[in-house]
C-alpha cells in the first residue's frame, strides 16, 4: 500500500526515518508481508532540502494538491496518507479536496475540536454545556495550551521573516527549535521531554540527542529556520478544528500530543471513523519517539482500508 507521510514544525524529515524499515519490512518488526507499505517522505515547502517558496500562496491546501500531484508522478493510483502536526492539517485538507486516488487517512493529531468548543476557548470563558468529564479536560488542556504556549506560533504567524536571529546563529535556532514552552504542552517542548524521557527510562522512548541534533543540522545547513516558519503565516485554517473529512480515517491518540481527542469528538469529525485507539506512550513527535508503536498504529488503522 502507497502511503505519503507528512512532517510538521519543528521537525523535518529526520522525524520519520526510524518508521521506514518497521513499515516497508515489517516481517521484521513483528508485522505481516502483507502489512507493508511503500512510503514516501516529502519535506514541505520551505523546509530541508525543499525548495523555499518565492511567492506566496504555499498554505497547506496547496501541499495537500502537490502531494497528490507527487504521488500521481510516482506512479500511485490509490494510496494513503498520514500526518502530524502540520502533516495532520495537511492532510486533513487532502482528505477534504477528495482526489480520487486517496482512499483514507490516518491522524496522530486529529483535527477534531467541535466549532462550539473552539469559539468558547477562542473567548476565554468557561466550557460550553453538555460536555462529558472527559471533553471538560480536554477543553481547559486546549484552553491553557492557547492562554500560555502558543505565543511562539503567534510570532511565526505574524511577522516570519523577523526572526532572523535564527538564520544567523546556530545557538539561536537550536534554542528556537528544541525548548521555548513548559512540560509536553507545547512541541518544541516535548522534544526535550522525550529525550528526558528515554534519558531516565521511565519510557522505551528512543528520542536521542543525536537525533535532536540532526534535525537542528538540517534545518541550519538548508537555511529554513525562516522561511519553514512562513507557513504559520500562509496558513488561515484552525488548527485543531473539524474539517469536514468524508473519506475513512484512522486516529491514533498519543499521551503526551496537545490534546487527547475523545473519541466522541473523533465520532462527530469523522462520519468515516474506521479506527480509534488511545495508546501509553509517545507524544508529539511519536514516529520519531516511539517508531515500532507508530508503525503498528498505521498497519492496524490502515488494515481497513487494503480492501
Amino acid at each position: 500500500m502507497p502511503l505519503i507521510v507528512t512532517h510538521g514544525w519543528p521537525g523535518s524529515i529526520i522525524e520519520q526515518l526510524k518508521v521506514i524499515a518497521p513499515l516497508t519490512d515489517p516481517t521484521a518488526f513483528g508485522g505481516r508481508a502483507e502489512d507493508a507499505f511503500d512510503v514516501v517522505i516529502p519535506s514541505m515547502p520551505g523546509y530541508g532540502f525543499s525548495g523555499k517558496p518565492a511567492a506566496t500562496g504555499w498554505d497547506p491546501a496547496r501541499i495537500a494538491r502537490a502531494w497528490v500531484v507527487l504521488m500521481k508522478r510516482l506512479g500511485y493510483t490509490r494510496f494513503v496518507a498520514q500526518g502530524g502536526d502540520w502533516g495532520a492539517v495537511v492532510t486533513d485538507v487532502m482528505a477534504t479536496q477528495t482526489p480520487p486516488e486517496l482512499v483514507g487517512i490516518h491522524t496522530s493529531m486529529p483535527g477534531a475540536v467541535p466549532a462550539i468548543v473552539s469559539k468558547a476557548i477562542a473567548s476565554g470563558g468557561p466550557p460550553p454545556s453538555g460536555l462529558s468529564d472527559e471533553e471538560k479536560r480536554t477543553y481547559e488542556k486546549l484552553k491553557s495550551f492557547f492562554a500560555t504556549s502558543a505565543y511562539w506560533a503567534f510570532e511565526m504567524a505574524t511577522r516570519p521573516q523577523t526572526l532572523y536571529g535564527i538564520a544567523d546563529s546556530p545557538v539561536g535556532l537550536a534554542a528556537w527549535l528544541i525548548d521555548h514552552g513548559d512540560g509536553d504542552a507545547e512541541p518544541a517542548a516535548a522534544i526535550t521531554e522525550a529525550m528526558r524521557r528515554s534519558k531516565d527510562g521511565q519510557s522505551k522512548g528512543q528520542l536521542t540527542r543525536d537525533d535532536v541534533l540532526d534535525n537542528i543540522t538540517l534545518y541550519w545547513l538548508t537555511t529554513t529556520g525562516v522561511s519553514s516558519a512562513r507557513l504559520y503565516w500562509e496558513n488561515k485554517l484552525p488548527f485543531f478544528d473539524v474539517k469536514s473529512v468524508t473519506i475513512p480515517v484512522a486516529v491514533s491518540v498519543f499521551p503526551g500530543e496537545l490534546y487527547q481527542a475523545p473519541r466522541s469528538w473523533a465520532e462527530r469529525a469523522y462520519p468515516k471513523l474506521v479506527y480509534y485507539n488511545k495508546v501509553e506512550k509517545g507524544g508529539h513527535f511519536a514516529a520519531w519517539e516511539q517508531p515500532q508503536l507508530f508503525a503498528e498504529e498505521l498497519r492496524a488503522g490502515f488494515k481497513a482500508m487494503r480492501k
